[in-house]
């Protein structure tokens, strides 16, 4: 079988094995106060041209989005979302379950906008009976979204204006962000983000780390006592320098990026290859996301010999799955899959 599931299927990058078995024998502080930690915090902090950014290693992306959720909301707010977005649809009711409700907007391909989020604070605040009411508390986004979509400058920019004017902090979910930093054509930088987001996270489990997210806040003291939240949340590995070596190695000579750029190219090759063949997208992604739209015969025979995500099902029949590469697609299999379809 060839499989094009997700993007979290291999193990880690060849030089981050390396690393941790050079180190494997060597003794470290636990929780992340080790020095392997420290540089990947300094090499971080660099890349996002924030030298007094606060930086946390979490094990886990699910780990990651409900303890920050958590740590900057109140007991009476809530979290604006895409109603496709990561925590309203494929996280089993974690926020819910940390007692915070998703108050989900409209997605246009993943994606919400400023317009949106002041329109329903408007709507809110005009609202009679908002004291018995949900408050909204924050903002989420991912980027790349849940379509492979990614945000601009001016549409993060704009965003950040309208949670600044209504005191929400922006969180943006960067499960993926290495595929969106990598992406063609993209004005989007680490740099951006942490002028435009109050907390966003650098996906490792997606893009070559054998797990860990690294949080960001550019603005230190933003929420008081995370390290105590994130033990709270068991999302702190006592073995931190796991996660800071990984980072630590994915941060050195732009191998996040680099390996980030292997997987669009396979994904551009898998686009262009099932278009010469006849088959529709649902829509135009520059990221390693690829949606395509197949007839149930279609999906009974290209099931036979490769696997997918389904996505979701059209009004005509049809239904929409992905395909999805990664940092370690070989181009073999792009071969084969596209000779056999």
């Amino acid at each position: 079988m060839l499989h094009f599931d997700s993007d979290y299927m291999e193990g880690a990058h060849p030089l981050i094995l390396q690393k941790l078995s050079e180190t494997n024998l060597i003794q470290t502080s636990g929780y992340g106060t080790d020095d392997y930690c420290a540089s990947a915090r300094a090499k971080i902090r660099t890349a996002c041209h924030c030298p007094d950014a606060e930086v946390h290693f979490l094990v886990g992306g699910t780990q990651t989005n409900a303890t920050v959720i958590k740590a900057l909301l109140r007991s009476y707010e809530g979290v604006f979302a895409a109603d496709t977005g990561h925590i309203s649809q494929h996280e089993a009711g974690a926020i819910e379950a940390g007692g915070h409700k998703v108050l989900t907007l409209p997605h246009h391909f993943g994606k919400i906008s400023a317009a949106q989020v002041e329109n329903a604070m408007e709507a809110f605040h005009s609202d009679e009976n908002h004291d018995h009411m949900v408050q909204p508390g924050m903002v989420y986004i991912s980027h790349p979204t849940e379509y492979g979509t990614l945000y601009t400058k001016d549409e993060l920019e704009a965003l950040s204006a309208v949670c600044r004017k209504y005191h929400l902090p922006l969180f943006l979910d960067g499960a993926r962000l290495g595929y969106g930093l990598a992406a063609a054509q993209t004005d989007v930088t680490l740099e951006v983000l942490a002028q435009n987001c109050d907390v966003f996270y650098i996906g490792g489990t997606k893009v070559g780390a054998m797990f860990g997210e690294a949080v960001v806040i550019p603005n230190p003291g933003l929420i008081p006592h995370f390290f105590t939240l994130i033990k709270q949340q068991g999302a702190l590995l006592a073995k931190g320098r796991i996660l800071g070596i990984q980072f630590d190695v994915l941060f050195t000579d732009n191998l996040y990026e680099t390996i980030a750029g292997h997987a669009l190219k396979m994904a551009d090759k898998l686009k262009k290859g099932f278009s010469e063949k006849g088959y529709p997208f649902y829509m135009k992604t520059p990221t390693n996301q690829q949606f395509v739209i197949l007839t149930k015969e279609e999906m009974e025979r290209i099931s036979s010999f490769a696997t997918f995500c389904f996505w979701e099902n059209l009004a005509d029949g049809r239904t929409v799955v992905r395909f999805a590469t990664s940092w370690a697609t070989k181009e073999e299999d792009i071969d084969q899959l596209l000779a056999r379809i």
